[in-house]
């Protein structure tokens, strides 16, 4: 599956890819190819995506548009 939106809300927080793969204690080029879409992103890692960007799986993978959980504050 292809995450889409990682990428748009990474730039949005001036992170690098460096950054965001240190964040989730994982190597660049590995969060490079989830960026791309060649490589799968295990669970662990994309609820760790979501939760840097403290938005939701639902909004990760495109199944809502509503980037914020209920409750949740940005």
């Amino acid at each position: 599956m292809q995450f889409k939106r990682i990428r748009e809300l990474r730039l949005e927080q001036h992170l690098t890819q460096r950054q965001m793969a240190e964040l989730l204690q994982i190597g660049r080029s590995t969060y490079s190819g989830y960026e791309r879409g060649t490589s799968d992103i295990p669970l662990e890692v994309i609820c760790g995506i979501a939760d840097i960007h403290r938005t939701s799986l639902d909004y990760l993978t495109g199944f809502t548009d509503q980037r914020t959980l209920f409750g949740m504050e940005k």
